[in-house]
């Protein structure tokens, strides 16, 4: 649903802006803030929604916690929103999973899966819906001659669907588990939507698929903005796929402008990252591919690796084991400013999660998204569409790094590299966008349908410009990303000053 402003939307981001001001104005006390907090949220005395405007106020609460980097109350706790509020304040805090949580009382109990007839039914003499399905589960009524379906036959083979003239008959599923991609979201006792965290890779696209808002992330909006204050200073790395995001006339300019005035030390493109990240798997792949590995997958898309080595462990080092332009990023900043801290700033749920593991969280300090990163701006009531630009400071980037944010750039920029230096090099390709489909290549590759090729995986059908985080629809923003790309300073990595970084950073 990215680019519909939806009232989902609209919640989300007054939550991240009340958020924020809390965390610009910590002499309130706290407790009682974020309880007042769904009151004004939620004004009046009459659900707009749900009919209950005291349910819509605790789904309000539990999402408060969550964009303070708190947990969700059990069921049936009856503690304050401000339960252990101070915890939100402390560095332990940070990254506590789950990152993906379910507020049990917003979910709608959706079925899991389930064909229905629909209006559309003609009541056709020559029924073909009842005769192709192999369960007699499609009768027809007697009274008016239209098709029923019994859901206690029904194996949802969706057979009758497709032999309907009208296409009177539909599949119902589950929205956030057709979304999911391990299926990794069942259902618990009471019908309600559940998450397998065995499964789960945090990718986040259930997240967006929930029409009733009832799965949310955790934030550390409070937390960046406290490090700020107390006086660090706080490197902002944003992501390729920030291009557009805020508004078509929000330029990059703009942008570094913006985050300056919010107290930032410096605002550096991740594209520096992903230009090193192209070059060391050019490296990888012409030094293993076939030799020693059969094939290689791409690195920077964090929930397609997890996917990719949680379900396929026998060619785990298949996955280049490459830095992501994340990790490299946050490398090159504390090379150069040891003390800093780095908040990553993109379009990507994962990146919390990548972030969360030990081997990089001595790198990357905080995560936002762009959604979340709005509520800041909102809560300062900065404009960025007429804030002064600031020209200085544009990264040193490829177009190919730039491109990274788009499915199929992160493949081109790593085979563009190989072609300059091994010009008589061929180079197979092969890309998948969305876990489904990742999962699919993984399958083939394993059964030697791609040996030799460079794989590329990206969890978000379109690409990083698809991650939860983002708010313009998706081939908008791809357009975006590949204008701001073409005004890069060089065409392929290996071109940019920081290549000679790289040993430095991978030590």
């Amino acid at each position: 649903m990215r680019g519909v402003d939806t009232r989902i939307q609209e919640i989300r981001r007054r939550i991240f802006c009340e958020v924020a001001r809390m965390a610009y104005h910590v002499e309130w006390p706290l407790d009682r803030r974020i309880e007042e907090l769904p009151y004004k949220i939620i004004p009046g005395e009459v659900g707009n929604f749900r009919n209950d405007v005291f349910l819509e106020r605790a789904i309000v609460g539990e999402r408060l916690r969550l964009a303070m980097g708190l947990p969700c109350r059990s069921a049936g706790e009856h503690a304050p929103i401000s339960d252990n509020i101070e915890a939100a304040d402390r560095a332990e805090t940070y990254y506590t999973p789950p990152l993906i949580n379910i507020i049990k009382f917003a979910c709608n109990g959706c079925h899991e899966k389930r064909l229905l007839v629909t209006e559309g039914c003609q009541g056709c003499l020559a029924h073909p819906c009842v005769e192709v399905c192999p369960k007699d589960a499609v009768r027809l009524d007697r009274y008016n001659g239209k098709s029923v379906i019994d859901q206690e036959k029904c194996i949802q083979c969706g057979r009758c669907a497709e032999v309907c003239a009208y296409n009177a008959i539909i599949t119902q599923e589950r929205p956030c588990a057709a979304a999911c991609g391990m299926d990794a979201i069942g259902t618990d006792e009471n019908g309600k939507a559940e998450i397998d965290y065995e499964k789960c890779v945090s990718c986040g696209q259930c997240l967006v698929n929930c029409p009733f808002g009832a799965i949310a992330d955790k934030s550390q909006i409070f937390q960046v903005i406290r490090a700020i204050q107390s006086g660090e200073r706080v490197y902002a790395a944003v992501a390729p796929s920030f291009v557009g995001q805020f508004g078509t006339k929000v330029t990059p300019g703009k942008i570094r402008a913006a985050m300056k005035k919010l107290g930032f030390a410096d605002v550096i493109e991740v594209a520096i990252g992903a230009d090193l990240c192209a070059i060391q798997e050019a490296t990888d792949f012409v030094e293993e591919v076939p030799d020693k590995l059969p094939f290689m997958g791409t690195s920077c898309c964090p929930a397609w690796s997890v996917m990719a080595k949680k379900l396929f462990p026998d060619y785990a080092e298949c996955i280049s084991m490459a830095l992501t332009p994340m990790v490299l990023t946050a490398r090159l900043i504390k090379k150069n400013h040891p003390n800093a801290k780095v908040v990553f700033i993109g379009p990507c749920a994962a990146k919390k999660l990548e972030a969360k593991r030990k081997s990089v969280r001595s790198e990357v300090d905080f995560v936002l998204t762009f959604e979340e990163m709005t509520g800041i701006f909102d809560a300062k009531e900065l404009d960025l569409a007429t804030i002064e630009e600031d020209a200085e400071g544009v990264s040193d980037v490829s177009t190919d790094g730039r491109n990274f944010a788009v499915a199929g750039g992160v493949a081109q920029a790593v085979v563009n590299v190989i072609k300059r230096k091994h010009p008589d090099r061929a180079i197979q390709v092969r890309n998948a966008e969305g876990l489904r489909e990742c999962r699919k290549m993984m399958e083939e590759a394993t059964a030697g349908k791609y040996n030799g090729f460079l794989l590329e995986g990206m969890a978000c059908p379109g690409g990083c410009v698809a991650g939860a985080g983002t708010m313009q629809p998706i081939k908008k923003s791809q357009g975006a990303v590949h204008f701001y790309a073409k005004q890069a300073g060089h065409k392929i990595a290996n071109e940019t000053e920081y290549t000679k970084e790289l040993d430095k950073l991978v030590d």
